[in-house]
């Protein structure tokens, strides 16, 4: 048993550490974009939908907040929020991308087809009692000068339209590669530069010596050594700010801790349900439970209980559909702020994407996969 904790602790350190880097590459991605690309997708009705799965689609939260963000500015409709929430997996993404990166990606492709569908059927059942949102500039809320704080000083948006439990910093203008500023960065270097480039440095050694990840070289050594090279080459070149505000306190800190402890715990039940256990038999005898109890778990507005049902899959314990279903119904944390700005609207939607997510399911166990 012992053997079998430290293999688990390694293999919980190597998804940790590989959604950690990957986590640091996609938030310097996004805001390196500033949004500027999201303009003319957002603008049309149909693109709507589109834009929104697009933003779920993307691996962690932050896209699920834009959504969120841009529908409490009445710039996107109910069915958009459905699509972005359907699409979205949060950070489980990221541990799908890791553990099972083929059947991932087909998981994310349907479940961006599947987003579409519902946020435009969603928009067509509700009709004339949801309409869409007034007219507004495509992400006016995302340009340098539309600071949420700043616009509602100058009368722009109401109290109600703020954007409400949670802050997107993807409105800023960043300049994320400060020529002839990197060395005095170095020399005045905060903790927060010292500690995530000693860690990823450690990571890095880690990973090639074979002691965290494959004791081979394979592409996965390599995919995990090129990835956390990109990302300590941003943590030595972005500004002070971007590594404060972006990486240390919104990664680092409110994202890294948690899958931890959630990976270890589900890679333990799994190893105690399938090696010790042995009820592998059982799980597969009981699929259409299973189904049930996986679309109830995708209710929970958290990132981690969603990974019980990834590593089962990983373990071929589940199959396919039931995946699907999870991924359908659950969000990560992606809800969150939508709650705070309505509970209505935040059931209404949990329902629709409950809805879908078991009717999917059903679907998908009774053809067989």
């Amino acid at each position: 048993m012992l053997k079998a904790l430290i293999e688990i602790f390694n293999h919980t350190l190597m998804i940790t550490g590989f959604v950690f880097v990957m986590m640091l590459v996609i938030e310097y991605v996004n805001v390196l974009s500033s949004g500027a690309w999201q303009q003319r997708l957002a603008s049309a009705r149909a693109g709507q939908y589109l834009f929104a799965a697009l933003m779920g689609v993307i691996p962690g939260c932050l896209g699920a907040f834009i959504v969120v963000a841009m529908y409490s500015h009445r710039m996107l409709s109910l069915g958009a929020v459905v699509a972005a929430m359907i699409a979205t997996s949060g950070d489980e993404a990221f541990v799908m991308l890791t553990l099972i990166p083929k059947e991932a990606l087909l998981l994310h492709a349907l479940l961006f087809g599947i987003g579409v569908a519902g946020g435009f059927i969603t928009d067509v059942v509700a009709g004339r009692y949801r309409t869409f949102p007034r007219r507004k500039p495509p992400l006016a809320w995302l340009a340098p000068a539309a600071h949420p704080a700043q616009a509602l000083q100058r009368g722009e948006i109401s109290a109600g339209e703020s954007c409400e439990g949670f802050e997107v910093h993807t409105f800023e203008s960043c300049q994320c590669f400060p020529r002839g500023r990197i060395l005095a960065q170095w020399k005045e270097r905060s903790p927060f530069r010292s500690v995530l480039a000693v860690t990823l440095a450690l990571f890095i050694i880690a990973a090639a010596s074979g002691q965290v990840g494959p004791p081979q070289w394979n592409w996965i050594r390599i995919s995990i050594l090129l990835v956390t090279g990109v990302a300590l080459f941003i943590v030595a070149t972005v500004p002070d700010h971007f590594l404060e505000e972006h990486l240390w306190n919104h990664v680092a800190r409110r994202h890294a801790p948690r899958i931890f402890p959630w990976t270890f715990g589900a890679l333990i039940v799994t190893h105690l349900l399938t090696g010790q256990l042995h009820l592998e038999n059982m799980i597969r005898d009981n699929h259409w439970m299973l189904l049930i109890l996986a679309s109830l778990v995708g209710i929970i507005p958290e990132s981690g209980p969603h990974l019980l049902f990834v590593t089962l899959f990983a373990e071929g314990a589940v199959p396919f559909s039931i995946l699907l279903a999870s991924s359908i119904v659950q969000d990560g944390h992606g809800m969150l702020p939508l709650l705070a700005h309505s509970r209505r609207e935040f059931l209404i939607i949990k329902f629709i994407n409950l809805a879908v997510g078991f009717a999917v399911g059903v679907v998908g166990l009774t053809l067989g996969f």
